[in-house]
């Protein structure tokens, strides 16, 4: 009795972790058909007899994108939307742009490890631990240095220079997804509940309630109304409260500087707490 629950617990033990990642090719290929109205975890597979090597391909990454966004930086994935031959291979790539002093702003992919070259420039990149340590590991690179981000922890990445900078990204999925935190906990539809959001940041609903309505932003929005909040968090947990919003108002008036205007969007860089957090 004892051997076929030891082989039926080994046998689960072995499935959990063979469908804990993207679905493994039982094929040469299985190029993505997403014209089939047929709902698999993944995508169904085209007839093979019709692949072409279209199908493997895609051109662009050698070209910088427009960067016209609050942040200051512009992503091109090439995951199994732009290459459908990445279906069950478990792999896609991105190409990142940023502006001076632009950000990737803090992010997880649900599904996948990230590993980063930069190309050009200099970049602050850094992730967060989970819980209960949450312990910040950042490192600055440079043109042709490599860092790794584990699948699932929330990651930033920040051009900590005054030109442009571009990093490829290789990520271990073929559709890794992303979660943008300030979007998800801020700007989520329907909203997430003032009450829950202030206990949870311990700080005042208003607070709150006026990062919400700033979302979706206008170009200085995110970089003053989302830092500018996180900014009285660091000075709660250091135990200043009494760093007022008015304070921090009139010091952010006098630290920021215009670096560039990049196709009609001013860079502002806010030298405060964190910019290296």
């Amino acid at each position: 009795m004892a051997t076929p629950i030891l082989f039926l617990t080994f046998l689960a033990i072995t499935c959990s972790l063979a469908l804990a990642s993207d679905p493994s090719p039982l094929q040469d290929f299985c190029v993505a058909d997403p014209n089939n109205p047929l709902k698999v975890n993944g995508l169904v597979c085209k007839d093979p007899k019709l692949v072409e090597a279209k199908d493997f391909f895609w051109s662009g990454l050698n070209v910088a994108a427009a960067i016209t966004n609050p942040v200051g930086s512009q992503v091109t994935p090439v995951n199994v939307a732009q290459i459908p031959g990445l279906n069950t291979l478990g792999i896609s790539l991105a190409r990142i742009d940023f502006a001076p002093w632009g950000i990737n702003a803090p992010h997880t992919h649900p599904r996948a490890s990230e590993i980063l070259t930069v190309l050009e420039g200099t970049l602050l990149v850094g992730f967060v631990t989970s819980n209960t340590e949450n312990r910040l590991i950042t490192k600055t690179l440079n043109k042709g240095d490599v860092f790794v981000f584990p699948v699932g922890l929330i990651h930033f990445q920040q051009n900590i220079g005054y030109g442009p900078a571009v990093a490829l990204a290789a990520l271990s999925s073929q559709n890794p997804g992303v979660v943008t935190i300030a979007n998800a906990v801020f700007g989520s539809k329907p909203d997430i509940s003032t009450d829950i959001l202030a206990k949870a940041f311990q700080t005042d609903p208003a607070i709150i309630s006026n990062i919400q309505a700033s979302l979706p932003m206008k170009v200085d929005s995110l970089l003053y109304s989302f830092s500018e909040f996180v900014s009285i968090l660091v000075y709660e947990w250091l135990g200043k409260t009494d760093y007022s919003l008015s304070k921090l108002e009139k010091e952010k008036e006098k630290e920021k500087e215009v670096v560039e205007s990049q196709s009609g969007f001013v860079v502002q860089r806010h030298r405060n707490l964190l910019l290296y957090v």
